[in-house]
């Protein structure tokens, strides 16, 4: 856990993979963020949520004010989110918008899935970075937040994220989960009103994936 930026406000921290942010109903003595956090810190509020399996950006407050502030961004749509994901396949288009509707906790496995008819409104903004010889490195911005927005939106273009067996990838040596990362979020801080944008670096699994890719 690396943590990206701090002030009396808020607190930003570069997420790994594998570490939920809050406890988990089937497991009550698994290790999670906000205990880990809070050991640390004092008293933190939740603002928003990655995955489990999602390494990457996410920021949490550390007074009221703050989160009352940050909430109120996030509901207005006003914090900018970007991910950066490897896709099974290399498609054709350079820039894509989906708009599929989604409907989540679908089955046993909580998958969530496109459904026209009783899917709720959902947006997703790809941009290709860079093309590989079976895969792509790209932009995801989600516009909306459901639940594996990324992902499902991404198999319903017809290419899965590198590594997500859920939804469907084919088995691969390169990464051990779904390559996807939360690699920036653009906000405003709630002390100074000033726009902010902060990075988390890759983890050492998407670098490697990369660094694979590359050579292929």
């Amino acid at each position: 856990m690396e943590i990206v930026y701090k002030d009396e406000q808020i607190l930003i921290v570069n997420k790994p993979a594998g570490l939920s942010v809050l406890p988990e109903g089937w497991d009550k003595d698994a290790v999670y963020l906000v205990k880990m956090l809070e050991e640390q810190y004092g008293k933190i509020w939740v603002v928003h949520r990655i995955d489990k399996v999602t390494s990457g950006i996410i920021i949490f407050t550390l007074t009221a004010e703050a989160h009352r502030s940050l909430n109120i961004q996030f509901e207005k749509h006003q914090v900018e989110k970007t991910y950066h994901a490897i896709l099974n396949g290399v498609p054709k288009w350079d820039e894509k918008t989906t708009k599929f509707p989604l409907r989540v906790n679908v089955g046993h496995k909580h998958r969530t899935m496109v459904d026209d008819k009783n899917g709720v409104r959902s947006e997703t903004r790809f941009k290709v970075l860079k093309r590989y010889p079976a895969s792509a490195l790209v932009e995801a911005m989600p516009m909306t937040g459901r639940t594996h927005q990324i992902r499902v939106h991404a198999y319903a273009l017809g290419y899965p994220l590198l590594g997500d067996i859920l939804y469907s990838a084919p088995e691969t040596n390169i990464i051990p989960r779904p390559a996807l990362h939360a690699y920036s979020l653009k906000f405003t801080l709630p002390e100074t009103n000033e726009a902010m944008e902060f990075h988390a670096e890759y983890p050492s699994d998407f670098k490697a994936a990369v660094k694979m890719l590359k050579g292929k």
